[in-house]
């Protein structure tokens, strides 16, 4: 059995420093409660750009470069170390994170933010980088588009771990890809919720034969700083919650474990037994026995893009 802890926390919004250091208490009280994965929201450092949604970018360009400005300066360049102290949690208290963050590119203009999660095993190694490949109606103004590299299932003390944010997994595409490489534990940082998204981690569940674990938002207007742009305009009302979280955890074969946790902060745990997933796949493999290759191949490009070639 792998007991997870699912968090469903608020980060320190447009704040690095003070984020990474609640993700690392975090880490630690779940750790100190046996959890052996330890799962983040989708954009958990530094915070998922809910305004998109009432401000369109563009509409009011003032407010808006403001605000992405403050996400811009706040997000995470992995290959300058900034991960550090959260790969060192994760080696101290022997277990393996998944951190949904937004990630500043420091290779190439180094002014474009991705929607990214991370997996970092129990060893504090960084086991993959997926940036999700198609940000949702307004997040295009925001995030750039991520490839296909990032499209792995990983082995880890936990299981085989794979994950797709938020709308993603409605590309069923992406799905199968995660499917064909052996998940047993599919991992859905999001910021959708209610009974559709619900819905659909099960179909899902029922759908991959895996266990699934929906890793949501919790938002509230508690959670905004003091010098917010335009915070009383745009969220007037000081007891709203923005976003729901309705983080959960789903069975193979769609039976909800425990969840959703609704309009509230806290750390949600479940037991995970990874033989359920071959036994459900007993009746259903949908790459394998009930797989049809001579009718219908899937082609990855798994290849990292870049517009620039050094020869």
């Amino acid at each position: 059995m792998i007991k997870v802890a699912v968090i469903q926390h608020a980060p320190v919004l447009f704040d690095r420093h003070k984020t990474i250091h609640k993700a690392v208490q975090l880490i630690a009280q779940a750790a100190k409660e046996k959890a052996q994965l330890v799962i983040f929201p989708e954009a958990f450092i530094s915070g998922y750009p809910a305004w998109i949604w009432r401000l369109r970018p563009g509409s009011d360009w003032t407010v808006s470069e403001k605000l992405h400005q403050a996400l811009l300066d706040a997000a995470v360049d992995i290959d300058a170390g900034q991960l550090k102290p959260i790969q060192e949690a994760a080696k101290l208290h022997n277990v393996t994170v998944v951190c949904g963050l937004n990630e500043r590119d420091g290779q190439l203009s180094r002014c474009t933010v991705y929607n990214s999660v991370v997996t970092i095993g129990n060893d504090g190694e960084l086991l993959n980088r997926h940036r999700k490949l198609m940000p949702t109606n307004p997040e295009r103004m925001v995030w750039g588009f991520g490839d296909g590299s990032g499209l792995n299932v990983v082995d880890s003390p936990a299981g085989r771990l794979g994950t797709l944010i938020c709308w993603e997994n409605y590309m069923p595409l992406a799905r199968y890809s995660l499917f064909a490489q052996g998940v047993e534990i599919y991992i859905a940082p999001t910021y959708d919720c209610g009974e559709g998204w619900i819905g659909s981690m099960q179909h899902i569940a029922r759908e991959g034969r895996c266990w699934v674990i929906s890793s949501g938002v919790a938002l509230n207007c508690a959670d905004l700083p003091d010098d917010f742009p335009d915070k009383q305009q745009l969220y007037p009302d000081p007891d709203e919650w923005i976003n729901n979280g309705d983080s959960l955890v789903v069975a193979p074969g769609g039976k909800i474990i425990v969840g959703p946790k609704h309009k509230e902060h806290g750390i949600l745990y479940a037991e995970v037994d990874l033989q359920q997933v071959a036994n459900a796949k007993r009746v259903l493999d949908v790459a394998g026995h009930y797989s049809r290759p001579d009718v219908f191949t899937l082609h990855i490009n798994k290849q990292p893009q870049s517009p620039i070639k050094v020869t």
